[in-house]
């Protein structure tokens, strides 16, 4: 992306915990002048203090985007100390899980700028997906903007509005953990077959990481991806029968875990 309006103005990223530091990788390595990132962060790692940023320095006078990155429970502390950016033309991007628009909208006022996003952790390895959204005083040019800076550790969907942050929170944002307790379930399977636990494992992670490659770089649907590996009456077909099984399988058992996770989340952001 092109980096000058950034570099000429600035960018503030509050909090540089691990998705702060991940998408702070992902900019210098395209290029961003590490002069032109002001962290402020409480206990910044050693590799933040590396990367030649500004650490914990006074902001620049009009930044062209703060990006916040904090735990939603540091918010109510860290918020205040950027009060004096709202009502200008500083975009406020948010990473923190569970606040709504209407909070920043409070802290910085209701005619700022704010665009709300939710990554997800495979962001870590830039194979992250994260949706966003804006408030009535985001530009097309703000969004364009936030999709290119949150690109820098995977893809980028824009939602209809806030109103369907909560589901995308129960489906990719709390996704990973779906993914990874399969990893166990399926390597606990295959110890009750008769192998032996870190053969099990390497097995079960191996095949899930090499099943979302292949699903990544596959033009074919995920459905057509199941049926090419699906022999009529063939292995796979006998665990499928039990997985894809209407009452007990997949299907439904997915449903209720990202039902309850979108739940979770509504509740959070009352």
């Amino acid at each position: 992306m092109d980096f000058n309006d950034i570099t000429r103005r600035g960018l503030v990223l509050l909090g540089c915990g691990k998705m702060g530091s991940a998408l702070l990788q992902g900019w210098l390595a395209q290029g961003l002048d590490p002069k032109a990132v002001f962290v402020m962060d409480p206990a910044p790692s050693d590799w933040v203090r590396a990367q030649g940023v500004h650490v914990n320095a006074p902001p620049p006078v009009s930044p062209l985007v703060i990006l916040v990155a904090v735990k939603p429970q540091m918010m109510g502390a860290a918020l205040p100390a950027l009060q004096g950016f709202g009502g200008s033309d500083t975009l406020i991007l948010t990473v923190a899980a569970g606040t709504r628009m209407g909070a920043y909208e409070q802290v910085f006022g209701a005619d700022t700028p704010v665009i709300r996003s939710m990554p997800n952790t495979p962001a870590a390895v830039g194979r992250g997906i994260t949706a966003i959204c804006g408030n009535a005083h985001a530009t097309p040019a703000q969004m364009d903007l936030a999709e290119a800076l949150l690109s820098s550790v995977g893809q980028v969907v824009r939602l209809e509005g806030e109103h369907q942050m909560d589901a995308v929170t129960g489906l990719s944002g709390s996704g990973p953990a779906y993914v990874f307790h399969l990893i166990e379930a399926m390597a606990a399977a295959g110890e009750a077959e008769g192998l032996a636990p870190d053969l099990a494992m390497q097995l079960a992670r191996a095949t899930v990481c090499g099943a979302g490659e292949l699903a990544y770089q596959a033009t074919e649907s995920a459905a057509q991806l199941r049926i090419n590996v699906t022999s009529p009456g063939g292995t796979t077909a006998a665990g499928l029968a039990v997985l894809m099984d209407e009452t007990t399988g997949f299907p439904m058992l997915l449903r209720r875990a990202v039902k309850a996770a979108t739940n979770r989340g509504r509740e959070l952001g009352q």
